[in-house]
C-alpha cells in the first residue's frame, strides 16, 4: 500500500494535541498483543526509539491496552507510580495520559497518548472527553 493512502496519523495527532491544549502526544497502532507507534508530536527521538513497539502491560501505554482502561500521570518527571519508563522522563511534559481506542467490538485498536505542560491530575470529565475525541482516530487500514 502506498504512504500516500495510509490515514493521517500525524496531522490527526497534532489537531488533537493542540484541541486539548496538550503539548506532545504519541499515536500507537495494536498489532497483535503488542503496539506500533505511527505518529508522535514533540517527543524526543531517544522515546520514539523507545517507544517504536510497547508490549501490552508495559509502561503507560501498554497498560492501556491491557486493561482497556485510561492511564494517567500527574507528572511525568515525578511519576513514581511504576507505570511511566524511565525513557519517558524525556519528554518535558508535566500531566500525562494514555486512552485506549476501542474498536466497533470493545477491543482496544490504538493508544492514544497526551501530555500536558501543567501537572495535576486529569479529572474523570476530561478524561472521558479525550476518550471521545480520541475515539475519532483514522481506522487502521492494515
Amino acid at each position: 500500500m502506498d504512504a500516500d493512502e495510509q490515514p493521517p496519523y500525524q496531522s490527526w495527532l497534532e489537531s488533537f494535541t493542540s484541541s486539548l491544549g496538550g503539548m506532545a502526544g504519541t499515536v500507537h497502532l495494536r498489532r497483535g498483543g503488542a503496539l506500533e507507534l505511527v505518529a508522535a508530536l514533540n517527543i524526543p527521538p531517544p522515546v520514539v526509539n523507545a517507544v517504536r513497539v510497547v508490549p501490552s502491560g508495559k509502561g503507560m501505554a501498554g497498560i492501556a491496552l491491557a486493561t482497556g482502561e485510561p492511564v494517567q500521570t500527574c507528572n511525568l518527571q515525578t511519576d513514581e507510580s511504576g507505570h511511566v519508563q524511565p525513557a519517558a522522563r524525556a519528554v518535558p511534559g508535566g500531566a500525562a495520559v494514555a486512552l485506549p481506542v476501542l474498536d466497533a467490538a470493545g477491543e482496544v485498536r490504538a493508544v492514544v497518548g497526551i501530555a500536558f505542560p501543567h501537572e495535576g491530575e486529569l479529572t474523570a470529565e476530561m478524561t472521558r472527553a479525550m476518550m471521545v475525541a480520541a475515539a475519532a482516530l483514522p481506522p487502521d487500514s492494515l
